[in-house]
Order: structure tokens, then C-alpha cells, then sequence
């Protein structure tokens, strides 16, 4: 059904365009490019239409991050616009991060104005000559599915269509959008659209039933089956097919180098940890569910007899230049709908199995709890230390937090001590580690889901890295309560690590002298929350943590204030 609008110029068309299409949010940060958008914003004040709601984000890299979270949540495609080619390289590496992660975005940027003169929106300020650049989408192009120039007000909505449509096919991910200020300051009466458009949005890939039937029969046979999935949990349905298939043969699950979603329960007695290669050693079936770095093969590899299976909607990673892992069948395929079938399928492969199954599940039982009783032993040793150790930081996160809570997590908090029962309930920052994610992305979160209790988790140079004025403005500005748990061990601990690794017996390790990886002295990080009024603390005492936390929950959860807890842990 069609329908006609009136609007009074494109960027207008533009914002009704993405209100009709359910796009909720706009996150922006705005340049001289983005006048009439203003204008249009206050023109949907006027008339009382709430969507797209404008939410002000003082850094590219911070808006990208809040959409790249409220997309982890939601589920919906998410709208972002900065300034020219300038904004379009502050964000870049937040683009990486939503790329690698699959989160589907329309990013868009203004662009310098096209004329020198004679059109609204020509050139009129000194910045309009030299921020044009011969070919701005070169800067990202890389990283995003699809990048065009609107040209024209006759193209908006196949323009806008195909945009979401592009970012919501899997493999989902971001699409750039350039938009011209001449175009969008064009003006027109009206503008007619077909009402909710004609471009399917997503849809599920199902796998070659003959694949299924074939892998169905290895893990029938198989005497050491292993599943390994880092982001089968980005479906929060898909992480109860994965339980049903696990139980259905007794199939032990690792969660793999990267750790992006909760997978699979960490109470479930298959759950076998989060390090694959005790186990890959001896497996002769694996299923790689969605998961780039299954294992380190400078570590581990299979035996050359394993049989390896991948599945995800891109199980050849084909994005990625080098990536060698073997695929004896590959399955590009949803993993839920997959999962599905190939329980259903197993389900007739049982009967002359069930003998195998319990003493395999017995034992994977008894691996389970021992594991559990091990992680427990190391939180218990370190509890008492000063300064604190971060496996115990993150066993006391664990207490204070409940199932519900949402926690985003930028590489700090230790998997080992942390339950997680409800999917949905945590995120892990991307592959492409473009540092500062995790505050940006617990922001979208919360604006969500404002009824759950956000908290995230980072490294104090992650912090660093996150702009935290910008992100600290944001949670006062649209009172987005969430807690920061700076786990502050005054350096870049990768970077330390990368070089103990690469030099074990070098300079740096010999005399204990890493340039370039320290963070000291540390800031007072706390203040920066306080300023933007929230509640900071700074704890040295392994003893004062539970009620520093409990505190700071309670200014989130009661005073509906953001708050920050700066801990000191051990320099490695």
C-alpha cells in the first residue's frame, strides 16, 4: 500500500523513510552536513512523532559502539550518522568491530557539499574544500557489505530499502550510505512511499539435508565428539537447540577462543570450559558452530583422522584473507535451523547408541564438576590478595550480580568464575578488538532493555579507549544507568604478553622494562563518572569489593544513576 507524505525537503523524506521502516533510534554525531536533518528532527518534535528519536553521541566511535550493543539486544537494524569523511575515520574502528561481529547498521555520513555555489547547501564554509576527499567509502570500504552516494531525491527509498535490506542478509553486517547536503536541503512537497517496502529484511538459510544426514552419521559413529561455538548465542533460541543436540548423544561443548555470547549454560554438565585443546587432541568429530578461532593452531590441532565441521551462515569466513581451518563439510546455514534438523535427524541414530551415550555422559559429568571444583579453589586462593586478583574480581561479579543482569564484557572478566544460565545475558567484545567497545555497547544495551541491569566490564585501557566523557555524557544525558567495573591493572596487558611470548628470554623480560605497555600513573577514573553525575569509588581492598559493588548497584538500580568502580588490580 502506498502512502504520500508531506515534507518540505529530502532529509525530511529521509527521516520518514526510516520511521515507516521501525528504525527507533538515530544515533548521531552531527556536522555542518546535517542542518536539515536538524531541522527535520524539530519539524517530528512539532508533530509529535517520537521515531526515529535522535540520541546525541559527543564520539563517532562511542555512537557506533551504542548501536553495535542496542542491535545485541534488540535484534533490529540500527541507524548512525557522523560527520563527512572526518567522522566516517573516527569511526572506522567501531565499524571493524560491528563488521567481524555481523551487526547490521546503516552507517552514514554527510558529504562535503558537491558545489561551490549557486544551490541551498553549497559550500560555505572554509571546511567544505578541504574535507572532500575523491572517493570518501574507500576509507571503510573493506569493512562494510555495501556503500552508495545518494544522488538523487527519486532514490531514497530504493536507497534506504536496499540498505537494510543489504545489512540484514546473512551475513549480516554494517552498509555505508554517503548523503550529500544539497540533496538533503532539496525541497520538495511530498514524497510517496509503499508503507513498510517491498525488500524482505534477514531470512534463514537452511542447511542440504544430504550434509546433515552425513554429519549426523560421523557424530553417530564417534567415540570423542566435541563441539566448539563462540557465537551460536546470538540467537538466544538457538542456545537451547544446541543443549537439545549436546544431550541428544552426550556431546561435550567448549566455548572457543572467543568468547562473544552465552552459548551454552555453565551449569550444564556438557559445558566443558572455555579451552578447547585438552579435548581436541583426542576428538574425531568436532562441530565448529560460528566460531573464527576455534582453537590456536600454533597450540593445538586435530588429528589428521578428526572429521571437522563448520557451520554459520559463512562457514569459509570468506571475508577474512587468511584463515586455514579445515571444513570437511562446510554448512552455510542458520545454526538454529541447523541444530534443529540435526537433532531430529540423530534422534533415529540413538536406539543402538544408548549404552555409549550414558557412559559418555557420565563421565563428561564427573570432567564437568571437577573442572568447576578447580575454578572455585583459584577464586578461594586469591581472595584475600592485595592488590587484587582479577579471578577473584570477577568471582565477586558473579556474586553480586543476578541472572538477569546484561554484562558486556571488553576481555577482563575471567569466564571461569562467571554463571551463566539466561541467553541474552552476556556479551564479549568482537574479533577485530578495536579497542573501547564495551562501555559505548552496554549504553545501547540499557536503552533497549531499561528494565535490566547492565553492568560492563573493562580493562582500564579499554576504558581508556571508550571516550569515556562521551559515553559518561550519554547515560546522564538520556538516563542510562549502567555500572562500569574498571578492572585497572595499570598497563595493556596483550601487548605485555604478545612480547613475554614472542622474546621469553629477551630484554623486556630480563629486566622487567616494557615500553610502551604502561598505564601509570593511574587516572582517577572515578572522577571522570562523578563529573557527569554518577557514583565512582576507587577499591584497593580485596575485602571492601562485595560492598563497594553492592553499592554502586544500588545507585544504578535505586537512584537510576550511572556508576563507576575503579579497581586496583596486580601489575603483571
Amino acid at each position: 500500500m502506498q502512502k504520500t507524505i508531506s515534507i518540505e525537503n529530502t532529509a525530511q523524506g529521509y527521516l520518514e523513510l526510516l520511521r515507516d521502516r521501525g528504525v527507533k533510534y538515530f544515533f548521531g554525531n552531527a556536522g555542518t552536513d546535517f542542518a536539515s536533518l536538524i531541522d527535520g528532527f524539530a519539524k517530528f518534535a512539532e508533530e509529535g512523532k517520537p521515531y526515529p528519536r535522535p540520541i546525541t553521541v559527543p564520539h563517532e566511535f562511542a555512537a557506533v559502539s551504542m548501536a553495535h550493543g542496542y542491535y545485541l539486544i534488540s535484534g533490529e537494524p540500527q541507524v548512525v550518522m557522523v560527520h563527512v569523511i572526518v567522522g566516517t575515520a573516527n569511526a572506522s574502528a567501531a565499524i571493524m568491530n560491528a563488521a567481524r561481529s555481523h551487526v547490521p547498521i546503516i552507517f552514514s555520513a554527510g558529504r562535503t557539499p558537491v558545489t561551490e555555489s549557486g544551490v541551498v547547501g553549497s559550500r560555505d564554509l572554509q571546511i567544505h574544500w578541504a574535507q572532500e576527499s575523491f572517493d570518501q567509502a574507500s576509507l571503510i570500504r573493506e569493512f562494510v557489505k555495501w556503500d552508495y552516494e545518494l544522488k538523487h531525491f527519486s532514490q531514497l527509498e530504493s536507497v534506504v530499502d536496499r540498505a537494510l535490506a543489504i545489512a540484514m542478509a546473512e551475513p549480516r553486517g554494517p552498509v555505508y550510505l554517503s548523503l550529500p547536503r544539497e540533496v538533503f536541503a532539496e525541497a520538495h512537497a511530498e514524497i510517496t512511499i509503499t508503507a513498510g517496502g517491498r525488500q524482505q529484511i534477514g531470512g534463514i538459510g537452511h542447511p542440504d539435508p544430504d550434509l546433515i544426514a552425513e554429519v549426523a552419521g560421523l557424530f553417530a559413529r564417534s567415540e570423542h565428539p566435541l563441539i566448539i561455538t563462540s557465537g551460536v548465542g546470538k540467537d538466544t533460541e538457538a542456545v537451547a537447540a544446541l543443549v537439545a543436540l549436546a544431550e541428544s548423544f552426550a556431546i561435550p561443548v567448549v566455548v572457543g577462543m572467543n568468547n562473544w555470547y552465552m552459548n551454552f549454560p555453565t551449569n550444564h554438565p556438557l559445558h566443558l570450559g572455555f579451552d578447547p585443546a585438552p579435548y581436541l587432541r583426542e576428538a574425531d568429530v568436532v562441530l565448529v558452530i560460528d566460531s573464527d578461532v576455534p582453537w590456536f593452531p600454533t597450540v593445538v590441532t586435530p588429528k589428521d583422522t578428526a572429521r571437522i565441521v563448520q557451520l554459520c551462515s559463512d562457514p569459509l569466513y570468506s571475508r577474512y584473507p587468511l584463515r586455514g581451518y579445515p571444513a570437511d563439510i562446510a554448512l552455510a546455514a542458520d545454526p538454529a535451523a541447523a541444530l534443529r534438523l540435526l537433532t531430529k535427524e540423530m534422534a533415529q541414530l540413538r536406539g543402538q547408541a544408548e549404552e555409549k551415550i550414558s557412559k559418555r555422559f557420565e563421565a563428561l559429568s564427573k570432567t564437568h564438576e571437577h573442572q568447576r571444583q578447580v575454578w572455585r579453589e583459584q577464586a578461594e586462593a586469591v581472595k584475600d590478595d592485595r592488590p587484587i586478583d582479577p579471578i577473584w574480581l570477577s568471582a565477586v561479579i558473579n556474586q553480586v550480580k543476578d541472572p538477569e543482569t546484561i554484562l558486556i564484557n571488553e576481555y577482563d572478566l575471567i569466564p571461569t568464575q562467571v554463571d551463566l544460565e539466561v541467553p541474552g545475558s552476556f556479551f564479549g567484545s568482537s574479533s577485530a578488538s578495536g579497542l573501547g567497545w564495551g562501555v559505548g555497547a552496554a549504553l545501547g544495551a540499557k536503552l533497549a532493555a531499561p528494565e535490566k541491569t547492565v553492568i560492563a566490564t573493562v580493562g582500564d585501557g579499554a576504558y581508556l579507549f571508550c571516550v569515556p566523557s562521551a559515553c559518561h555524557f550519554v547515560s546522564q544525558a538520556y538516563n542510562l544507568p549502567i555500572l562500569v567495573v574498571i578492572f585497572n591493572n595499570q598497563c595493556w596487558t596483550a601487548v605485555r604478553q604478545a612480547t613475554q611470548r614472542l622474546h621469553p628470554r629477551g630484554w623486556a623480560v630480563k629486566n622487567n622494562h616494557f615500553p610502551l605497555t604502561d598505564l601509570t600513573p593511574p587516572p582517577a577514573y572515578e572522577m571522570i563518572c562523578e563529573a557527569n553525575g554518577g557514583y565512582g569509588q576507587r577499591v584497593e581492598d580485596p575485602k571492601e569489593l562485595i560492598p563497594a559493588l553492592q553499592r554502586a548497584l544500588r545507585v544504578v538500580q535505586e537512584e537510576q544513576r550511572q556508576a563507576l568502580v575503579n579497581v586496583i588490580l596486580k601489575h603483571p
